[in-house]
């Protein structure tokens, strides 16, 4: 080997690999390769190593030894756990509704006994409801009169037009309140899991559950005061102070919001100071 040749020279000189019997000398086999060949088939066979074993690990359960992937398996089982508890409890609720339908069709028990939960509360609630002293019509006619009193001192001259307010959520209005002179309140369809926004700075100052389940909340803004009604979930209790556009709700229930905004005891419509 001449020691002046260059690299690429003798990488490319070719060798004779053969394999020979022991016994006879006779050769049984033999290969030619250069060093060249050699890098080249080395590398070949790690490029095929590594797609066989990528392979391996994308599409079949050998990953699921691999670090990493058991924390999502595990999420899995999880959510796959809470779904068949879920169906669990919808199947048990049905069998019994069938049950009680049965027990009805075969005469078993009397129809008027067969009455939800829900129901009963309904009218209870609205039996509550329908019982107002004279105390608590006095007492509401005082809180109304002074908050209209707060109300005035906090007047100001400012024209209604030049408000910049927060749009309460993101939705279609449905049902103006121009539609009727005695409606103040502008109905508007949203999507679930929509956030109901503040649309000023202010402090909640009223919530109460209603007997659909949703939630009104009012939320004074100095001079200006804003009533949300059907709001799914509260995100704040009363006497919260919050930032204009800090989430106050959730709507995950309904698909309709009702919305009102008053100033110094007067509604204003609210498609004329909200761009929705």
């Amino acid at each position: 080997m001449n020691k002046n040749e260059s690299w690429w020279v003798r990488v490319r000189r070719k060798y004779r690999l053969a394999v020979m019997d022991d016994i006879t000398l006779r050769e049984v086999f033999h290969w030619r390769l250069s060093g060249l060949s050699a890098i080249s088939l080395v590398t070949l066979l790690f490029v095929l190593l590594i797609g066989v074993l990528s392979v391996l690990i994308i599409y079949t359960p050998i990953r699921n030894i691999l670090p990493g992937y058991s924390e999502s398996i595990r999420q899995q089982l999880i959510m796959e756990s809470a779904r068949v508890d879920s169906l669990q409890s919808d199947l048990t609720l049905q069998r019994q509704y069938l049950d009680v339908i049965k027990n009805v069709t075969a005469g078993t028990i009397e129809k008027d006994s067969v009455q939800s939960l829900d129901s009963l509360q309904i009218v209870q609630r609205n039996q509550l409801l329908e019982i107002r002293n004279q105390a608590t019509e006095q007492f509401l006619s005082q809180y109304e009169q002074k908050e209209r009193d707060q109300l005035l001192l906090f007047e100001t001259r400012t024209p209604v037009t030049t408000l910049s307010l927060f749009r309460p959520v993101r939705g279609v209005v449905t049902e103006s309140a121009a539609s009727d002179e005695h409606r103040y309140s502008v109905r508007l369809r949203v999507a679930k899991n929509e956030n109901i926004l503040a649309v000023m700075k202010g402090t909640v100052v009223y919530v109460e559950r209603e007997i659909d389940n949703s939630h009104t909340m009012v939320v004074q803004h100095q001079q200006y005061v804003s009533i949300y009604r059907h709001v799914s979930l509260r995100l704040k209790e009363a006497g919260a102070q919050v930032e204009a556009g800090e989430a106050l709700g959730i709507m995950n229930g309904r698909n309709e919001l009702e919305f009102e905004i008053w100033r110094a005891g007067d509604p204003l419509n609210p498609e004329e100071v909200i761009a929705f």
